[in-house]
């Protein structure tokens, strides 16, 4: 297996016409180091996996064939099972809700929909009803350049002339019936999957902006919810291509990215996922923005739109503008979750729906994040994540009548609706003490810890204190990373020190806020 997983890089570093050296660089590796890893002498790390996912943009998989299937190390094949067992909250949860699924013209052009129809149909087999509506602008955008035919934007949007409409409808037609043909070949999960397409759409023109008459470009005036609703309920795939038609038998060319969210709106779909170019919608840092509320996307757009061109966005793709923008519209119109995932990784969209990590950007209406003051109701969740720390001395001993007696000095830390931490503030006169500091295990390692201590920050800040500590047995470098600094035990509140366990020895480390 570890001499195919290097074979597997070397091939790929060669296919992207890169050194060795340059590889490493980018890996932060020694070049002999790369070298032997792709000679099989040197063990690939998880961490140097997730590194080459990024580089390459694909899925960890890609890295392991099947003749390595059985050769799997116990902890992959621990994590894999861990993975799968969790997953079974999300399919009872996911039973029956609609899904409404967006790809862009670049699924089809860059033969990504085979891998993606493949978890369409698992989402299928699970009883997830599933609306697919799809683009077609890069194959129209080739047809119309090779035809000569003018290219115009005005607001983001495509001018299209009558002799641009032939060739949209032709288009839209052919990806139609590629979707439809790899979809009846998919027979792994469930037999007969039924697919129906149709004329759901009400639409008009989008008329004259800044003076320029858009023709056939329309927006979107009626879904038919009942017809959808009605193949949704006989177990079929609905297929929506993004092409209106208004009451006198006009046809308009749509947005794709519209008309999802449209739909999604009107059928008061569970979810609306868009497939997007990045991981998800990334900071001018290039760093991945995991969560998004309407506000801070809005915030995201109007400053995006203060440029000469939103094009010229760092980061954010001319389509992927466009998806942030209908993507808000959807929250707005009572869409609870918006999932932006990565089309060039393979099986982003089943991690993103079935594990706590995800694998995109989520948009909601409010955070999903959420502190609050504990009450009773949290003393199980609690205790259950102390008990283990506890168990093994790192925090102090409490039952859950203890507990119970300090109920009013926890704060819990939420992500959409599930316990992930939990604090004690402990206020003396001198500062404010970060008790029993804890988040759940399977959280961690994924940003929760700073959130919860920059929460403890602010409330400190509140009650008026420049100053926060926390005693501790082995997370010292973690607090010291976060700009805690070791003071003598001697300098701790004074009323701290009565209450001190000597023989914990732990150490004393303080925040200036």
């Amino acid at each position: 297996m570890q001499n195919n997983t290097g074979n597997i890089i070397r091939q790929k570093r060669k296919e992207r016409g890169l050194t060795l050296n340059t590889l490493a660089n980018k890996l932060n590796i020694s070049a002999s180091n790369l070298s032997r890893i792709e000679t099989g002498a040197l063990k690939v790390s998880a961490n140097l996996i997730n590194q080459l996912v990024e580089i390459f943009k694909v899925s960890p998989q890609y890295f392991f064939n099947q003749s390595s299937v059985d050769t799997l190390d116990a902890a992959t094949q621990s994590s894999f099972i861990q993975n799968f067992r969790l997953s079974a909250k999300y399919i009872n949860l996911f039973n029956q809700n609609i899904f409404v699924i967006a790809l862009s013209g670049y699924v089809f052009n860059e033969d990504q929909f085979e891998k993606i129809a493949q978890d369409i149909n698992i989402l299928h087999s699970l009883k997830i009803k599933v609306i697919l509506v799809y683009g077609a602008r890069p194959q129209v955008e080739s047809i119309l350049v090779k035809n000569k035919i003018p290219v115009r934007l005005v607001k983001n949007m495509r001018v299209t002339s009558s002799a641009a409409l032939k060739h949209v409808i032709e288009v839209n037609g052919a990806i139609r019936n590629k979707i439809e043909a790899t979809l009846s070949t998919i027979k792994s999960v469930s037999e007969g999957m039924r697919l129906s397409s149709g004329n759901f759409l009400t639409a008009m023109p989008v008329g004259i902006i800044d003076g320029i008459d858009m023709e056939s470009t329309g927006k979107i005036r009626g879904v038919d919810v009942e017809a959808i609703k009605n193949k949704l309920n006989h177990h079929e795939i609905v297929i929506v291509s993004p092409i209106g038609y208004s009451p006198i038998g006009q046809i308009f060319n749509l947005s794709y990215e519209q008309t999802a969210a449209n739909i999604a709106a009107a059928i008061n779909a569970d979810k609306l996922i868009y497939y997007v170019d990045a991981n998800g919608i990334l900071n001018e840092r290039g760093e991945l923005i995991p969560e998004l509320t309407s506000e801070k996307a809005h915030k995201l757009i109007s400053h995006i739109e203060e440029k000469p061109s939103p094009e010229s966005a760092q980061n954010l793709s001319y389509d992927d503008f466009n998806i942030l923008k209908s993507s808000v519209f959807a929250i707005k119109n009572k869409i609870k979750k918006v999932h932006l995932i990565n089309r060039h990784i393979d099986g982003s969209l089943i991690e993103e729906l079935f594990t706590e990590k995800g694998s995109g950007t989520i948009l909601t209406e409010f955070a999903l994040e959420n502190f609050r003051k504990a009450t009773e109701g949290d003393l199980k969740d609690i205790y259950r994540i102390l008990f283990p720390l506890e168990k093994r001395k790192i925090l102090i001993g409490r039952d859950l009548t203890q507990i119970k007696g300090m109920i009013n000095q926890f704060y819990v830390l939420e992500h959409d609706k599930k316990f992930v931490g939990c604090v004690s503030l402990n206020s003396f006169k001198e500062s404010l003490e970060l008790a029993s500091f804890s988040i759940e295990s399977k959280y961690q390692r994924l940003g929760f810890g700073k959130k919860l201590l920059k929460f403890c920050e602010l409330e400190a800040k509140k009650l008026k204190y420049d100053e926060i500590f926390i005693l501790t047995t082995q997370s010292e470098h973690w607090f010291a990373e976060n700009g805690f600094k070791e003071k003598s035990k001697e300098l701790m509140p004074t009323f701290k020190k009565k209450t001190y366990q000597s023989e914990r020895n732990s150490k004393y480390l303080t925040k200036k806020l």
